[in-house]
Order: structure tokens, then C-alpha cells, then sequence
């Protein structure tokens, strides 16, 4: 089946884009069964019917259809990030000290397990609790986290115009009393011990900051090349933690969908409520798809129909 991929891709770029081209087509009825969220006020604006998705492979090419070039915010897909930035600065051992790696059958804002006698720590870096958790582990004070991150986003992308969006970041902050709650109760286990709404801010405007299917592409070669940034090959961090971001994305990604993701799909990805999935598959492609109808499990229902359908045409299962 890799044989037949490559001789597929290597044949030009008409034949990936006609497969991307029909896998929107295809695709394109889920959106009805699919609801934009609405839960961050700043949300719900945005149009059910957008589908897009891009493909980046180990060389550089990029392959897209449909509204691959709509911006949407990045939501929880930023949690891949600000785990690899906080493992470089404080190192895997105190990282999971503080945060779990198994999978979850809470929701990705739950707080309840974190609050039972046994609930010392938040399952994984992939739902909210453990996410506010590493990014308070990220070095700097104040505004010097969100910086941090922004910084190592633009460089990965290789695009210094990527930002936050204000009104998304403000409406989280007004609304985000369900994070305050697990934040503070985090603090009072204390498992972060800076000042919870200096924290929060960077978390909120983590998950604020505007990308396209483009640039989700870029953030999964960068991770399925050995950390390596997209054309320029400078290293950012260790193949090791990018080896582990990856697994834990297989694991926990798609939050108490994960296990059933990755049989059906097989590829390592992370959602985020604004309808963007991240995919990784290592030493081959990145990919981006957006569509933000969202299913029951907070998943782009568009977007996961594509990558299953990707999946099952080229191969891409890490499990086959």
C-alpha cells in the first residue's frame, strides 16, 4: 500500500488536490448533523457550511480544497504546543509530576475526577485541566507565557502576521467560569503555583490565536519530521518530545472520542472547538481540516469524515 501511496503523490499535484477535492464533496453533508458551538459567545458566528482541508507532506508540497484558507481560532489544538514548550522548559519529569498520559472518559472541561480523594493530578494535556496546567509551566510571568507561545507558533508557520483574536479572547475570559473553576482548583492542589488569572489570560489567548488549514498543516509536518520547521530544517526541540506529543495526541486527541478515532482513523490528530483538527502523520504528512459543525464529542463532523476518508484511501493508519 506505501508504494502505491508514493507512486499515487509523485505523479503531481493534480491527482492529490482531485482526491482533496472530492474527499470536501463527499464530506460536505455531515455539516447537518453538526452544530457550531456556542458555549464562547465569539463562536457562534462562524458559517456550519465551511469545510476545507490541507495537506503538507515531507517535502514541503502543499496539497488543499475547499475553505483551507479561512481563519478560525485554534482552541485546544493549541495544547500540543504549550505541552512541547513546557516539557523544553521544565523537562518530562516535572511535567508529569503534575499532569497524567492516560486516556479519559471525562469530557474535555470536565473537573470532576480532579476532585475526588484519588484525583491528584488531571488525566492528560489534552483536556482542559491538564492544559492550564502546562501552560502555567511554560517559563515567563505574565504576558512573557502567551509570548512565549506565539513566538514559537509564528516560527513554526514561518508567518509573523499569526496572532490572537481579541473579541474570541475577551469572550473566553467573560465566559470561561467552568476554566476559572478547575484553574482554582488546580491552585489549590497545588499544582500551580503562580497567580491563576495571569495564567488563565495566556491560556485563553493560546486558544485565541487565528489560524488557517494551511497552518495546521505546517504544525503537524513540523511534529511528523522530527520537530524539524517546515523548508528551513531547524530543530526546535528533541525528536524525543515530539515522539511523545504524537502519542499522546494518538491517545488523548480527539478527547473521549480518542479510542474510537484511532481505529477508524489511525492518525495521530488533535481537535479544537472552532472545528479545526490537527493531523500527524510522522515522516510523511501534516494536515489541517477545518469545519466547525462540531458532533456530540466537540469534533468537526466534517472533519473527521475527511480524515477517515483520507485514511482508508492513502493508507495512513499508524496501525497498519
Amino acid at each position: 500500500m506505501e508504494v502505491l501511496v508514493l507512486i499515487f503523490i509523485n505523479k503531481g499535484d493534480a491527482k492529490m488536490d482531485k482526491l482533496l477535492e472530492r474527499l470536501v464533496k463527499e464530506n460536505e453533508y455531515l455539516v447537518q448533523y453538526g452544530k457550531v458551538a456556542d458555549y464562547i459567545p465569539a463562536l457562534k458566528s462562524a458559517n456550519p457550511n465551511d469545510i476545507g482541508i490541507c495537506i503538507m507532506d515531507i517535502e514541503g508540497n502543499l496539497y488543499s480544497s475547499g475553505d483551507y484558507e479561512k481563519k478560525f481560532t485554534i482552541q485546544s489544538i493549541s495544547k500540543v504546543l504549550s505541552l512541547m514548550i513546557a516539557i523544553v522548559d521544565k523537562g518530562e519529569e516535572k511535567v508529569f509530576k503534575k499532569v497524567g498520559m492516560e486516556p479519559t472518559d471525562e469530557s474535555f472541561n470536565s473537573l470532576y475526577k480532579l476532585d475526588l480523594p484519588y484525583g491528584d493530578k488531571p488525566s492528560n494535556p489534552m483536556i482542559n485541566s491538564g492544559a492550564i496546567l502546562t501552560t502555567s509551566l511554560i517559563n515567563g510571568k505574565g504576558e512573557e507565557k502567551f509570548n512565549r507561545f506565539l513566538e514559537i507558533i509564528r516560527k513554526i508557520t514561518q508567518d509573523d502576521n499569526i496572532n490572537y483574536n481579541e473579541e474570541v479572547f475577551l469572550s473566553e475570559k467573560r465566559t470561561g467560569d467552568k476554566n476559572r473553576s478547575i484553574a482554582y482548583l488546580l491552585k489549590n492542589k497545588n499544582l500551580i503555583e503562580e497567580d491563576v488569572e495571569n495564567i488563565l489570560d495566556a491560556y485563553f489567548k493560546q486558544c485565541s490565536i487565528e489560524v488557517n488549514c494551511i497552518d495546521l498543516a505546517k504544525i503537524g509536518i513540523f511534529l511528523a519530521n522530527k520537530c524539524k520547521i517546515p523548508n528551513t530544517e531547524e530543530v526546535l526541540c528533541n525528536e524525543e518530545i515530539g515522539t511523545l506529543v504524537t502519542a499522546l495526541m494518538t491517545t488523548c486527541g480527539m478527547y473521549n472520542f480518542s479510542g474510537e478515532y484511532a481505529v477508524k482513523v489511525g492518525i495521530p490528530s488533535k481537535s479544537g472547538v472552532a472545528g479545526g483538527i490537527l493531523g500527524v502523520v510522522p515522516g510523511r504528512f501534516g494536515i489541517g481540516v477545518y469545519g466547525p459543525a462540531l458532533d456530540k464529542h466537540g469534533n468537526s463532523i466534517a472533519g473527521y469524515g475527511m480524515l477517515k476518508g483520507l485514511s482508508k484511501e492513502l493508507g495512513l493508519s499508524i496501525f497498519n
